[in-house]
């Protein structure tokens, strides 16, 4: 009998695993599904659970691509269908997830009426808010990543728009919403710095090509880009080799907003010793062309990396030799223009930084 008890134990364990979220969209996650006929009021949803796998608050819109919104043509990034929040309006999804990880969330979110939109993250007791003024893509929709430690077997993911406009039917679009467990790596001998391939990080949609931002004042505790802090105003771009030219491995940075957009990391040194940072500087193939420079900073010694784009992929590497003067010393990287696509004057672009690493340099012994 006790062997039948603690299999049935063991089983239902396994299920629990089998449950917790890894990596993809949530269930529903691109509104495909959505309320019945008697369940809408034109756009208008109505009732809590009317969106299959979601319970809504507020004035929430069901809209189909191609709806017109006065002379405006809104565009649903992929499938047919989208969610609008209106004033005080929100959105959530109870996920099974495991204690102890970290996640991060990204979604596909497009302004419509409003000029100052911003929106309210949450999964408790985790909560953030991410401004959308800056539109960095000219179709109207960016990617954003948000990032969280989870303490409890399920959580509630909501998304909640915060404003209040005049036209109470105002409010950003959202689509695809997924997410990903994140593993934060772990400092080796070959490099002093934590994910400097930046290949630990949110979720890309496959059917995607503008990347995803992570958004600005995001800390290294809670970051989609695990070791990494964006210590900016505005975002840094997420990219895959699927979509991008990366200069090593699947993922890199791409520094999309000059000066505001900047990633920075804090690392173990000891003082009075020599270090070598090295990165790739190159362009991400998205017509970004013209002449970029790429500022690296090692505590108080920095390099300028000039780097002349054809916007067609590419790549060059550069090395900062410095010593350190305290035991930890703050790496950071930012582009010193601001650029626009040669394709497309209303999309900002950037420089990409990769494959960034901190080594020690061995002094040579003595004869």
């Amino acid at each position: 009998m006790l062997l039948v008890v603690a299999l049935a134990l063991l089983f239902c364990a396994a299920g629990n695993v089998a449950l917790a979220f890894t990596d993809g969209l949530l269930p529903n996650g691109n509104f495909e599904l959505g309320p019945k006929a008697s369940e809408k009021n034109g756009t208008v949803v109505i009732g809590k659970y009317a969106i299959p796998e979601w319970e809504i608050s507020g004035l929430v819109e069901y809209i189909e691509s191609g709806h017109k919104q006065g002379d405006m043509l809104l565009v649903v990034p992929e499938g047919a269908f989208a969610v609008r929040l209106g004033n005080e309006a929100s959105i959530k999804q109870r996920v099974k997830v495991t204690v102890g990880m970290y996640y991060s969330l990204t979604f596909s979110a497009a302004r419509t009426c409003a000029q100052e939109e911003r929106l309210n993250i949450s999964v408790a007791p985790d909560s953030g808010v991410l401004p959308m003024q800056t539109l960095y893509s000219s179709n109207g929709w960016d990617s954003y990543a948000w990032a969280f430690q989870v303490d409890y077997p399920e959580v509630e993911v909501m998304i909640h728009n915060p404003g209040v406009e005049e036209d109470p039917a105002c409010g950003p679009l959202i689509d695809s919403i997924a997410l990903r467990a994140l593993y934060p790596p772990r400092l080796t001998n070959k490099n002093l710095l934590k994910n400097g391939y930046f290949e630990e990080g949110p979720y890309v949609f496959p059917n995607t090509s503008w990347g995803v931002l992570i958004p600005p004042n995001i800390e290294d505790d809670h970051s989609p880009l695990p070791g990494w802090m964006v210590e900016s105003l505005k975002a840094v771009k997420y990219i895959d080799s699927a979509h991008f030219s990366v200069p090593e491995g699947k993922r890199a940075i791409e520094l999309v907003a000059g000066k505001e957009s900047a990633i920075a990391q804090v690392a173990r040194t000891i003082p009075g010793k020599v270090y070598t940072l090295t990165f790739a500087v190159g362009d991400a193939s998205n017509s970004c062309e013209g002449s970029m420079v790429v500022e690296a900073f090692a505590g108080r010694d920095t390099i300028k990396i000039p780097y002349e784009s054809k916007g067609k992929g590419g790549f060059k590497r550069a090395v900062l030799r410095f010593t350190a003067t305290t035991t930890r010393t703050r790496i950071m990287f930012y582009s010193t223009f601001y650029t626009m696509r040669s394709d497309d004057f209303s999309s900002l672009c950037g420089p990409v930084v990769d494959d960034v690493r901190l080594l020690s340099v061995r002094r040579p012994m003595l004869m």
